[in-house]
């Protein structure tokens, strides 16, 4: 397992080992530890990683100096705590001034082996760069948490999600090549093929996906066109990333009444890779997370001060195993609600037991109401009359903002009830009113990407 002493920062793994099959943990003591022990394991890795970052990092090392912080103050994850917190907006500024990795790169150029990166629709792309043997710790990681939810050496992995700057689909790759299970590195992104993909599934017969939850709706759709059941496919395991779909409980339960698959929810972010830190074991109470390989804090947006368990807040994350360029409290972002009930599957890590509830800059304020897309997904996924695709619509034609939910239907169906039915559901779990609008099956944009299911038309902002 550890081919380097428990001490030793980073560590080296036994590229060769593997567990017996019939085991449910990679690495049984690790994963089944008390609070304190792990919490001991965490704390010598920060320490190593925040030496080892102060000093070749001049990003790091003038945040702390400023904050009057050196690595050897941090004596306990209370102490860590102090560290100040990083966001994406950051790591921007700092490639711009400092191409094209930034002063957080922790080598020398020549070390990177590989460069992935953010999409850039948001700002400045952002580069990821990779050494050899982070890549390897990427890999191990991967097939470790992999094996929590079942996947094994028996599998064949379909790899529905494309290839290219989006790190998820190549860090799904290096972990099931490192598990030992059959890749299926299928891709998606070029038209027609989707339907290429139904046809390599209904001859490979795989028993595992991994893409996007949108994705697998669109080739169960594609499937059913050419009269094809897409339970005839055989999938046993369906785990995906980049949205939160897998974590919205119609929506799981609308993909594996599909498949006859389980649904996992795995993912944080692709500049914490190895992003499969917080992910869902194969009992699904929600997303373990992986606190000896991604330390994940929950903070309070406003203060930005930790919060106890039970609490919902923003979750914070510290590479603890890569030293190329490590992410050291990355603010996410996103939000979630954590817990350290105990889970079925006798692993000791907290958890998000509602995944990742959604993204911060995600929500929709509309007429004082804080509406996220997940809810609305999640009340829609309840009407077998409606189709996979839908689209949220906000608008302020006069002095008030409106919320109109476009819905494609599946099938004929009185569309006058059905509107009804759509809207008062969605006024119970929003607290507002929404317009519903039908569409025809198939007049909806699709995507083989992550979904861009919110179009914001109001000119001005929230007042």
């Amino acid at each position: 397992m550890i081919a380097t002493p428990a001490t030793a920062w980073p560590p080296v793994y036994d590229r060769d080992f593997r567990p017996s099959g019939d085991s449910p943990f990679w690495d049984r003591a690790r994963e089944t530890m008390s609070s304190d022990e792990r919490a001991a394991i965490i704390l010598r890795k920060i320490q190593a990683l925040m030496a080892w970052a102060y000093e070749r990092a001049p990003f790091y090392r003038t945040r702390w100096d400023t904050a009057g912080l050196l690595p050897g103050d941090i004596t306990s994850l209370e102490d860590f705590a102090n560290v100040p917190t990083i966001a994406k907006a950051d790591l921007r500024a700092d490639q711009a001034a400092h191409p094209p990795f930034g002063s957080y790169l922790c080598v020398e150029p020549n070390e990177v082996v590989r460069v992935h990166g953010t999409s850039g629709t948001s700002g400045r792309p952002t580069a990821f760069g990779w050494t050899r043997d982070d890549f390897d710790r990427i890999a191990e990681a991967h097939a470790r948490i992999m094996w929590s939810f079942g996947l094994r050496p028996s599998d064949l992995v379909f790899v529905g999600s494309i290839f290219s700057l989006y790190v998820g689909s190549w860090g799904a790759l290096a972990g099931i090549e490192r598990l030992g299970a059959t890749a299926f590195p299928f891709g998606a992104g070029v038209p027609g093929m989707t339907l290429q993909a139904v046809s390599w599934m209904q001859q490979m017969k795989p028993t595992a996906f991994y893409g996007t939850p949108s994705y697998a709706l669109r080739v169960a759709e594609t499937a059913r066109a050419e009269g094809i059941d897409p339970r005839s496919f055989g999938l046993r395991i369906m785990f995906f990333s980049g949205e939160p779909g897998a974590g919205i409980l119609a929506t799981k339960k609308l993909i594996e009444e599909t498949f006859g698959a389980i649904c996992i929810d795995s993912g944080s972010m692709g500049e914490v890779t190895p992003w499969m830190n917080i992910t869902e074991c194969a009992h699904r109470t929600g997303m373990h997370l992986w606190q000896d390989i991604v330390y994940g804090e929950l903070l309070d947006p406003r203060t930005m001060r930790p919060l106890p368990y039970g609490s919902i807040g923003t979750p914070v994350y510290t590479q603890l195993e890569r030293r190329g360029q490590p992410m050291i409290r990355l603010v996410s972002g996103d939000q979630a609600e954590w817990t350290d009930a105990p889970c079925p599957c006798g692993r000791t890590y907290p958890r998000f037991p509602r995944g990742i509830i959604g993204r911060l800059d995600d929500m929709l304020v509309v007429r004082g109401e804080n509406i996220y897309p997940s809810a609305i997904e999640d009340v829609l996924r309840t009407f077998p009359e409606l189709g996979t695709e839908f689209e949220i619509v906000v608008s302020r034609p006069a002095s008030l903002d409106e919320l109109t939910v476009r819905a494609e239907i599946a099938a004929p169906c009185d569309e006058d009830t059905l509107r009804e039915r759509i809207g008062a559901q969605l006024k119970r779990k929003l607290g507002i009113r929404a317009g519903v609008a039908l569409a025809q099956p198939g007049t909806l944009a699709r995507t083989d990407l992550k979904s861009r299911r919110v179009r914001d038309e109001r000119s001005t902002p929230e007042c």
